[in-house]
């Protein structure tokens, strides 16, 4: 079976790994995923569901890429929210509940459909290497694969070390062991490794819960989905979450397992994620709060298993249930599982180039928590990037790289390579400059024409984009060149609650007004009957309602991401001696020299450079 070599071997089929597996298929390379337990395929190891704040964007960019979250998330829904709706559309972020068990099934089943793609049950515990190239790998069986190249997804099973209070035994998640023999062998090899913490909640069985004394969080009552594509449907039935608060009982009983907590014991000196934390964590360090909100979240469509999210920790069992107990609904609950800590492996980002390439070792690829990142979005990013990568280093072809105006993908890596991380990264809005041009709404717009140009997003898919922005740009038109009736217009404002007009005006001019919205243009019937004509949708309507309200902002964001533009083009020779610029600082000579940045403009982002060091650099370049 493998006496010929593959072009790309996949290690790990989590989120990274999958997306990473298909992208280099995809594209025509001969693949092999492996992995050590093929039945956990796209495991949602932690809580079941895809997008949330930033996220949820990423998902959508990866399905725009021709990746397969957003179709995996939409298939295997239970519950469709538009979260931040109260805010401006730059903050709107698509979220779903997911059926856990139907996740992986569906992740297996776009997998085995896809061509190119082998897959292989194993521990991988050895690399092979000829002097700074990867050749391979090796499996726990003394099975030695070849490949052009190898992408590493191997999530928190990297030495793996799973807590529960005074216990702690070796594991990469419950259940399954731990992956031994690779950071050794990386280190062997020059590369720097540190250690990372993350937590999962208690599952709990629903039928001893008493919903009753908590809150409902129904689903959008007019539910989207995440894929552009039109191979999946809106949700036509939902489950509902429910929310309810721990109290001062329950953190006192929390707080009487410190001492054999493994968070305040010493036991766990790893750093955990800063935006997730325990429930101790939380008491701890908000310890003036009374209350935190615990969200009660079904596992899927034919289970009564339960994920409590907000109750993330590591102390012993007992304390756990005992503290449960005293939360509002959980009076008569019942554990299928504990919570635990998990340490593991990584190896800082900085040691990549923005491609996720080793710059140690040519043709090995890192992606996912193996990066230091936390979440599944944030690991399918990097891995569907590994993966096209790693296809298009098979053919000697350029780097697939996308800039932080392109997209939060960009945004993520960009992070990654040039900051590093020594704690488990997020993907927040905030971290993004142009996050009003990287919408959840336009990521097709932004990065179908890019993927298709490289041949992984269909002909199909390029279509369907061409045609919805064709559309959107005749709506436009339309409401800036279209005047509408002035009664109609005044009986609209008066419902809104907005000053009257007294003479017409186009109905750009009106839609720009905060108070109004674009249902209420469907008072006017000239804007039906264009929008009928036309067989306009309800998100194209959405996007030019966007572009006409922001239009300002979209403008001043565009002209900012010029401007990086330029510096992005400015590139910066690969033997480039820092060193005999005499008016560069120590720390700019010594930040460059470490992190090799390719363009002007990654050098300006690093920590330490400051603006006159950046003009050192354009003077020395001719600039």
């Amino acid at each position: 079976m493998f006496d010929s070599s593959y072009d790309v071997i996949v290690v790990g089929a989590g989120h990274a790994g999958c997306e990473a597996a298909a992208a280099a298929a995809n594209l025509g390379s001969s693949t092999l995923l492996i992995t050590m337990n093929l039945q956990t395929t796209g495991q949602m190891s932690c809580n079941p569901a895809m997008g949330g704040i930033a996220k949820g964007q990423i998902v959508r960019e990866i399905d725009a890429l021709g990746g397969y979250s957003g179709i995996v998330s939409d298939r295997s829904a239970i519950q469709y929210k538009m979260l931040n709706q109260s805010k401006g559309p730059a903050m709107w972020s698509p979220r779903v509940q997911s059926d856990r068990s139907l996740f992986s099934l569906e992740w297996r089943s776009l997998l085995e459909k896809t061509p190119n793609l082998d897959f292989y049950q194993d521990m991988i515990v050895d690399l092979i290497f000829d002097k700074d190239q990867i050749l391979g790998v090796v499996t726990s069986l003394g099975l030695k694969i070849y490949s052009t190249t190898v992408v590493l997804t191997n999530g928190t099973f990297l030495n793996g070390l799973i807590h529960i209070g005074e216990k702690n035994f070796g594991g990469g998640r419950a259940g399954e062991k731990a992956s031994t023999g690779l950071t050794a062998v990386l280190e062997q090899n020059g590369f720097i490794s540190g250690r990372m913490k993350t937590g999962t909640p208690p599952r709990v069985d629903g039928r001893s819960l008493d919903y009753s004394k908590m809150l409902e969080q129904p689903g959008d009552l007019k539910p989207s989905k995440f894929s552009f594509s039109d191979v999946t449907k809106p949700l036509s039935k939902q489950l509902s979450c429910h929310i309810t608060h721990t109290n001062l009982e329950v953190h006192d009983i929390l707080r009487s397992g410190f001492d054999r907590s493994p968070m305040f014991n010493g036991s766990i000196k790893s750093t955990g994620p800063r935006y997730c934390p325990s429930i101790e964590d939380k008491i701890d360090r908000f310890s003036e709060k009374s209350s935190h909100q615990i969200f009660v979240e079904p596992e899927g469509w034919d289970t009564v298993e339960v994920y409590v999210n907000g109750f993330s920790t590591s102390l012993p069992d007992e304390i756990q249930y005992k503290a449960l107990k005293q939360v509002d609904g959980f009076e008569k609950v019942k554990f299928f599982r504990p919570g635990y800590a998990i340490e593991y492996d990584y190896f800082p980002p900085t040691q990549l180039f923005h491609s996720l390439e080793t710059k140690r070792i040519k043709n090995l690829f890192f992606a996912g928590q193996i990066n230091g990142t936390t979440g599944y979005e944030e690991a399918g990013a990097q891995g569907i990037m590994a993966g096209i990568n790693a296809s298009l280093k098979t053919k000697n072809k350029t780097p697939f790289i996308l800039g932080r105006e392109e997209a939060y993908i960009g945004v993520l890596i960009d992070d990654l390579i040039l900051k590093g991380t020594d704690e488990p990264y997020r993907m927040f809005t905030s971290r993004a400059e142009y996050r009003t041009l990287l919408r959840q709404d336009n990521a097709d717009d932004r990065l179908t024409h890019r993927s298709h140009a490289i041949g992984l997003a269909s002909n199909h898919r390029l279509k369907k984009s061409v045609e919805k922005q064709k559309k959107r740009t005749a709506l436009v038109s339309f409401l800036q060149k279209t005047s509408y009736d002035l009664n109609i217009a005044n009986e609209v404002l008066s419902k809104n609650n907005s000053d009257a007009v007294k003479q017409t005006d186009k109905f750009a001019k009106l839609l720009s007004r905060p108070r109004i919205k674009r249902a209420d243009l469907l008072n006017f019937p000239s804007v039906i009957k264009f929008l009928d004509q036309e067989s306009i949708k309800d998100e194209v309507f959405e996007q030019a309602e966007i572009e006409i309200k922001y239009a300002g902002y979209i403008e001043k964001e565009k002209r900012n991401a010029e401007k990086l533009t330029r510096l992005e083009n400015i590139k910066i020779p690969k033997d480039f001696n820092f060193e005999i610029l005499a008016s560069l600082s120590f720390e700019a000579k010594e930040k460059l020299n470490l992190l090799k940045p390719q363009t002007l403009a990654q050098a300006s982002r690093i920590s330490g450079i400051n603006p006159s060091d950046i003009s050192v650099l354009l003077v020395s370049m001719g600039r």
